[in-house]
């Protein structure tokens, strides 16, 4: 299997329910990409894959999971002039969302 060419850095964020926010902290410009577990697996070996986000001009970055699910986080250099420091912090939906799915 090849790996990405690039550096990057992965975090597993499990299993996340629609409408959960993910808050990207970065010292940076960097890619931010939100990934489904068959994404992430696709990234991994170079192939096409989908992703929510993309390049992080501005911190803080926060993405919203679109849909229940096992989800993967990548903070990448690619196409940039290094690895950005990160960190993550996720904050489930509203009491009343979660109730409504």
């Amino acid at each position: 299997m090849a790996a990405a060419s690039f550096r990057f850095k992965h975090y597993d964020l499990k299993g996340q329910r629609a409408g959960t926010v993910i808050e990207v902290t970065l010292n940076a410009v960097n890619n931010v990409r939100l990934m489904t577990a068959g994404n992430f697996q696709r990234f991994k070996e170079l192939l096409d894959f989908t992703y929510v986000g993309g390049v992080a001009k501005r911190s803080p970055v926060r993405l919203v999971v679109p849909e229940d699910g096992h989800w993967h986080l990548i903070v990448d250099m690619e196409g940039h002039n290094g690895m950005a420091d990160s960190a993550v912090k996720v904050t489930p939906p509203p009491a009343a969302q979660r109730r409504a799915s």
